[in-house]
């Protein structure tokens, strides 16, 4: 290893048979800092890379938030006329809306690397009004050879810039070997961050690109968290499970209270493991549950190879997912498979006229997708893709990108298809739609879908807690969406206040003919009722919207839901805002905007998931909750309430002891978390294809929403 050091200096023996005046190609990876200098209050840093070279800025490396020991692994390619300049790098502290902090400074003097070798350079930062402080070192990967073929290496770099610039996305096409299924049950004396003695912590998880992120437990240093959520597990991304723990803070930056690792390729495989890491450098532990599974059914493949059309194979599959097989491995319902044929008539997101499109894939945090197909609006894939299904009731979504030079690609389209939707057969085209499934926007997709389960596993795993999507982004404030919310949270109200207004209605005998029958129907229920004729009606309830359902016009089941449709608009003018910086300054009451927001969505959701519930929205779900109300009358017909209040009562009591790290759950709000709420349901519907035109985005804005 090679260090380096303060301006001019080096510890590279110099080629001498390297000219200092020629094209040369410079590969630089940046690895990773260590021991950074403080600048946040917080004792931490954000710090991010700027290298320069003749004055101009060449490179900025991603900010790593919250690290003093941060990890880039950050790749580049310099092609430069001349040895005599250095390379000059600069760290900086990041930090939101204000001027980003300086943490040290260094040179890479180029004249003494040796050509075709790859070496490992450490860089130890320096201010120069203040040379005494020690602000930690740099370590880099530099790679410095000639560049013979001026077109031949511009080129070559190009295609490369873009490779890694588009690593994010080809990274998660990958195939996983594994799931990582993950109990986070508590803390235990961490370490105080708050002027009350105590804290607000929350976890961060990372496996690779893989980030999770877990609820914030007030005031505390013991805090139970009891949450279980799944990782993959890819050959290329290690296998370093990264923990940081996290203090809340509203209005300011959240506080570092520690860190932990875990290695787990020194775990067995389908063992749950029982691990108790103490965070490095501060106080406190994190207990943990680890098991490692193999994962069964996720491929791609071409069409001559597909899996459920060798009838061997089908009919293992099948034998997999009987009823017979039910109580075996509980979290495998079942498998679907999702032939991406074609797309037609993208929209055009080079300056060329055309496209470079390829499809990513979603079934909740699993993700693949096809290769790109190079200058075409309407390409061929023919691919496969096979999912493990850990939950029925999940939505496949399928988007189309641009593949780009830029850090990102350009989006093109998506549709949203429920498992539950799904049906055999031939292929079908879906209209795309835009970023939140509003409206259409210009294409055609041809895919041809087919699900196979096991309908116990999957009513099981209703009553389970749904699946949590990564970290990804934060949630913005958005007047827009605020305003939906609280429409929706409206009808809602005036549901039970109208209901409430008949009611009363009754007892004011505004109608004597609805006033008796109200009044003798009181009197019969009461005298006559028992407990079993509570679930009963419900059972009847159900009975009668199905009845209702099937009788009256499909046409009539469409979804009713008004929206606002100029999203686009709103996204302009977030973007706007955010330019502005007006929300820099006011992150307590963004805070509050946002809790009110989410409170709202909450709200509006349960009571659209009640209604559509009852209204037959979803058939496997309604006929999940007859069996249960029909299970729940029998038992109170045949067994006295007080032996049941009592079976309840010691498995409540008892449960804990039972098992210590038990994440407890509750099992109707799980249930009607399955169901979709309106806004939903309005993103999931499929928008009818128009065989007169190619260009969905030229129709009306409102478009019409199938049954």
């Amino acid at each position: 290893m090679a260090s380096m050091g303060a301006p001019g200096t080096s510890g590279v023996s110099p080629d001498r048979s390297l000219p200092s005046s020629g094209m040369y190609k410079l590969d630089i990876e940046l690895k990773k800092g260590l021991n950074l200098a403080i600048r946040d209050r917080g004792g931490t840093s954000d710090p991010y890379v700027k290298m320069k070279l003749n004055g101009k800025e060449v490179f900025r490396s991603k900010t790593v938030h919250k690290n003093l020991n941060p990890v880039w692994d950050e790749r580049t390619t310099l092609v430069i006329d001349s040895l005599n300049e250095p390379l000059y790098l600069k760290v900086f502290d990041y930090d939101f809306g204000l001027q980003d902090d300086f943490m040290g400074s260094a040179y890479l003097n180029l004249v003494s690397l040796e050509q075709h070798r790859t070496v490992l350079v450490t860089l130890a930062l320096r201010d120069p009004q203040h040379p005494a402080d020690d602000l930690g070192t740099l370590d880099l990967l530099v790679t410095l050879s000639p560049k013979h073929s001026p077109v031949e290496e511009s080129t070559h770099t190009m295609q490369q810039q873009s490779s890694l610039r588009l690593s994010e996305f080809h990274q998660k096409a990958q195939l996983w070997r594994g799931i990582v299924s993950i109990a986070l049950i508590e803390g235990r004396e961490l370490l105080p961050m708050d002027t009350n003695g105590l804290s607000d912590p929350y976890v961060k998880f990372r496996l690779g690109d893989q980030k999770y992120k877990s609820k914030t437990v007030p005031k505390t240093l013991s805090p139970q968290w009891r949450e279980q959520f799944d990782l993959h597990l890819f050959e290329e991304t290690g296998e370093v499970l990264e923990i940081t723990v996290w203090d809340k803070d509203t209005g300011r930056r959240d506080d570092f209270i520690g860190r932990c690792e875990l290695d787990l390729s020194t775990l067995a495989k389908e063992h749950t493991h029982h691990m108790e890491l103490p965070l490095e450098d501060s106080r406190g532990t994190v207990v943990l549950l680890v098991t490692l599974t193999a994962s069964s059914h996720v491929c791609i493949a071409d069409l001559q190879v597909t899996p459920l059309d060798d009838p061997e194979e089908r009919c293992e599959i099948m034998q997999r997912y009987g009823v017979w097989r039910s109580l075996s491995r509980l979290k495998d319902v079942g498998m679907v498979q999702i032939k991406v044929m074609r797309a037609e008539g993208l929209m055009a997101a080079d300056v060329n006229g055309k496209s470079d499109p390829f499809c990513v894939l979603e079934l909740n945090n699993d993700r693949l997708q096809t290769h790109t197909v190079y200058k075409n609006l309407s390409p061929e894939w023919n691919k496969v893709f096979t999912f493990n299904v850990k939950d029925i009731h999940a939505v496949l979504e399928v988007s189309v990108y641009d593949e780009d030079r830029g850090p990102s690609a350009d989006f093109l389209g998506k549709v949203a298809i429920p498992l539950l939707q799904m049906r055999a057969g031939a292929e079908k085209a879906y209209v795309l739609k835009n970023k939140n499934l509003t409206g259409p926007t210009k294409g055609l997709i041809y895919l041809e879908t087919e699900v196979i389960y096991n309908t116990v596993k999957a009513a099981l795993n209703t009553l389970a807690p749904a699946e949590q999507k990564y970290l990804e982004e934060e949630p913005k404030v958005s007047k827009q969406l605020l305003r939906q919310n609280f429409n929706r949270v409206k009808k809602c109200i005036m549901v039970l206040i109208n209901n409430g207004t008949y009611l009363n209605s009754c007892f004011e005998w505004e109608s004597a003919q609805r006033s008796i029958t109200s009044f003798v129907l009181f009197v019969v229920v009461v005298w006559n009722f028992e407990l079993y004729m509570l679930p009963l009606a419900l059972v009847l309830l159900f009975t009668w919207n199905y009845l209702f359902t099937s009788c009256r016009d499909p046409g009539d089941l469409s979804v009713e839901v008004m929206f606002d449709w100029e999203d686009e608009d709103d996204d302009k003018d977030d973007k706007d805002s955010e330019r502005k910086g007006l929300m820099d300054k006011l992150y307590a009451i963004q805070d509050v905007f946002i809790s009110v927001q989410s409170a709202l969505d909450d709200v509006a959701s349960y009571g659209e998931r009640i209604k559509n519930s009852v209204n037959w929205t979803v058939p496997f779900i309604s006929w999940l909750a007859i069996i249960s109300l029909g299970v729940a009358t029998v038992l109170l017909y045949f067994i006295p309430l007080r032996y049941l209040v009592l079976a309840w009562g010691v498995n409540k009591f008892t449960k804990k002891l039972r098992d210590p790290y038990l994440i407890d759950t509750n099992e109707l709000l799980n249930f009607f978390s399955r169901v979709p709420s309106d806004v939903q349901m309005m993103q999931y519907s499929e928008l009818k294809v128009d065989p007169s035109s190619q260009s969905p985005s030229k129709r009306s804005r409102r478009p019409h929403i199938s049954s």
